[in-house]
């Protein structure tokens, strides 16, 4: 959900862009965007799509956009056919400058980095879930019965079993257990190594809220550069019809006063401080597997020390281990 919300915000804060920055375009580029947002959410969550190429769909799709209505205001009348060559010549013209070269390699870090630590984190939450039933063997059944009721027969039904003999019993029947002890300490180190790396162009918030600014840097190259990209559209797909307009183009767009606004961020709900407060707590469970035998007789089953206990034949005031 936390990743999910990111990639809305993200998303707003484009939109906003549009909006505030290029009215003319922004209605039209909505769905560009939107798509866009999709497909990162798709690849985050699992979907095997190209990153490099949801980079470039965006930018084709946005090129007549912004060709029509910011190189080129006085343009009407443009067929589909005409649309679509302008739309396909992107890659070749590179009217956006490096800018989709930039996104495609933070996309790439940040988005990959993410989809694993999700996988990651589904990986531990199916290990908790196969773990969380056991089915105890017979002679496990046993062990429990005759520590924690024999002495029920004896009308001892206040004694506890002692501690060395809780141990025993209990790491005995959660053998299984102890078998992914390792593996679960390599998960959580492993886990933290990959939290470590995820900042900078690794760190998809960082990445995501940023986007925004990067559109705008590619949609000012190609304003800047308008003459050039004119001339090589002109070239690959000829010229379209031009009518006279009464749009002076989009620089009147930045004085309206009425526009929608940025929410602010609270630097404690950044993903990243919540991420590592996940890994410190996580952390503390490093050997819960491993340590789960002691915990249970410590906590809740056994004696405390310096009490009478059950030995398993009688209660005692020291439990003495013998083979």
């Amino acid at each position: 959900e936390t990743f999910e919300m990111l990639i809305r915000q993200a998303e707003n804060y484009t939109s906003i862009l549009f909006c505030n920055t290029y009215r003319n375009m922004a209605v039209e580029a909505a769905t560009a965007v939107q798509e866009f947002f999709t497909d990162v959410g798709l690849f985050v969550f699992g979907i095997d799509i190209s990153t490099e190429e949801l980079v470039n769909r965006f930018f084709d799709t946005l090129f007549p956009l912004v060709y029509n209505h910011l190189i080129n205001p006085g343009l009407t009348d443009i067929s589909l056919e005409y649309s679509e060559c302008i739309r396909m010549s992107q890659r070749d013209i590179s009217p956006f400058g490096n800018v989709p070269k930039v996104v495609m390699g933070q996309m790439g870090r940040s988005l990959l980095s993410t989809r694993t630590f999700l996988q990651a984190l589904n990986l531990g939450i199916e290990v908790i879930n196969t773990t969380d039933h056991l089915q105890f063997s017979k002679d496990c059944s046993r062990a429990l019965l005759r520590m924690q009721y024999c002495p029920h027969c004896q009308g001892m039904t206040l004694s506890k079993p002692c501690m060395g003999y809780c141990l025993n019993v209990i790491r005995g029947c959660l053998a299984n257990m102890a078998e992914i002890d390792l593996h679960w300490r390599r998960y959580i180190q492993s886990l933290e190594e990959l939290s470590s790396t995820m900042h900078g162009t690794y760190d998809i918030e960082h990445v995501l809220l940023n986007f925004h600014s990067l559109v705008n840097d590619a949609l000012t190259h190609a304003s800047i550069n308008g003459p050039k990209v004119t001339e090589q559209v002109n070239k690959i797909c000829g010229h379209p019809v031009r009518e006279p307009t009464l749009s002076p183009g989009y620089s009147d767009q930045n004085k309206d006063n009425q526009r929608m606004k940025m929410s602010a961020r609270d630097n404690e709900e950044t993903l990243a401080n919540r991420r590592k407060e996940f890994m410190k707590s996580l952390r503390l469970y490093k050997t819960f597997y491993g340590g789960l035998a002691d915990q249970l007789c410590i906590n809740e089953l056994a004696a405390a020390d310096g009490l009478a206990c059950w030995n398993g034949e009688d209660v005692v005031k020291r439990y003495f281990f013998t083979l």
